[in-house]
Formats: C-alpha cells, structure tokens, sequence
C-alpha cells in the first residue's frame, strides 16, 4: 500500500503537543489485561501472538509499545507527533511507514486512539490489520444515534470488553496513582483476514488484574498524579 499526500502541511494539520487533550498515556498493566483476558483469553494462542507483528499507530512515550513487546514477536512504534519514541507518521494517511512495510502483516493494530478520530482510527485500522483490531476506548463511546450510525450497525465490534476496575489516565503523563470515575473498554474487531461467524458482539468483562499485572519499572520514577483526569475534560 503506497501513495498518498505524505506532505508536511498535511501531518501538521494533525500534530498534537505532548500536552494535548487527547494524548493520554495508557497504564501498561491495562494493554496486559488486553493479552491475557482479552486475547489470549479468547482464544489467541501466546505463540500465535509472538509470531505475529503489532503496530501501535499512536505509540506517545512507548507506554503501550513496552508491554506489547511482551507479547508480539515485533511491535511497530508510530505516532503523528514526535514524543522521542517510533517514527513520526500519521496513521489517516493512505500509505504504510516502511518499517510496516518491510515485516510481514501487520497481524494486529493494537492503540489508545485520540478520541475525537477514534472513528477514523478504526476504520483504517480494520482495512489494514489481516488478524484483528484493538482500541482503548471510554466506554461511553459505545453510546450514541450518530456513533451507531456511522460505525457500530455496519461494522460491529467483535469482542466488548468492560474493566470493571478503573483505569486511570491523566492528560499528557503517566501515573502509577490517583483515580478516575471514567470506565474504559477494550474494542476488538477482526482484520481482513479473520473469518467471523457471526455479527453479534460477545462482552468479556476483564476481571480486577491491576496488582498482578503492574511490574516494576512501569512507571517514571517522581510520578506522581497531578495530571488532568479524564473525566474532567468530557466524553
């Protein structure tokens, strides 16, 4: 897959600043949760999953990417603005970054998207990956005439998978501690490859997995949670 505007004018249109409301570092114990109960869970087998290759198209500092490596035989880094970590490439644009391009897949797309192109983010993802798609979505996002509309009733999730511990997100850092009363879900849905039985969607709820997921080294040393939560920048 090549082509496409790759000019500088069109990625600026979309860079965010590392404090942008939408860039949100995810805890690497809730992409773990995503492996154990929700891939591997499923049915995923833990070889399959490290022959395959991963690409987190919005990778920030590597939060997501870190933990995935723990998992996939490759992990792809790309993210629109330049936090230090993957090659800069924005993921809506019609054409591969050439470290995709020179593995085999992707197998997975595999990302905490930013909210407001959640919508795009998935639609692109499903034409891309040949396995299966994962989004960290609010589970608010699941509601909504529009939303429905424009994606769910043609293109429903595969898997739905509530936390039912909270996960907490605080804008532009990382932290091991505070709170949130916003609820996350995982989002699957199957690539282009994956042969699908059915259209309805089965709802995996991932159990309370925070204390036997988290490992050390996880999170900066002087963090601490004086981030902006999510649920004080709306849904």
């Amino acid at each position: 897959m090549s082509g496409g505007n790759r000019s500088s004018a069109v990625m600026a249109q979309r860079s965010e600043p590392h404090d942008s409301l939408d860039y949100f570092p995810t805890p690497p114990w809730a992409t773990r949760a995503l492996c154990e109960h929700v891939l591997i869970g499923q049915g995923w087998r833990r070889d399959q999953l490290r022959r395959a290759v991963a690409w987190e198209p919005a990778c920030g500092s590597d939060d997501m990417r870190r933990p995935l490596s723990e998992y996939f035989g490759s992990v792809i880094g790309t993210d629109v603005h330049d936090h230090g970590h993957g090659r800069v490439h924005d993921f809506l644009l019609p054409f591969l970054p050439a470290e995709v391009e020179a593995l085999p897949g992707p197998h997975f797309i595999i990302t905490n998207p930013p909210f407001r192109l959640a919508e795009q983010f998935i639609a692109r993802a499903c034409d891309v990956a040949s396995q299966a798609v994962a989004m960290l979505v609010r589970t608010s996002f699941l509601e909504g005439v529009g939303r429905y509309r424009g994606l769910f009733r043609d293109r429903p999730p595969l898997i739905v998978a509530p936390f039912v511990e909270r996960v907490p997100m605080f804008r532009g850092r990382l932290s091991g501690t505070g709170s949130s009363a916003t609820s996350y879900s995982w989002l699957v849905w199957p690539g282009h490859d994956f042969v699908r039985v059915d259209r309805s969607a089965r709802c995996v709820w991932i159990p309370p997995c925070r204390k036997a997921l988290e490992r050390p080294g996880d999170y900066p040393n002087d963090q601490r949670a004086t981030g902006v939560p999510v649920a004080e920048v709306g849904a």
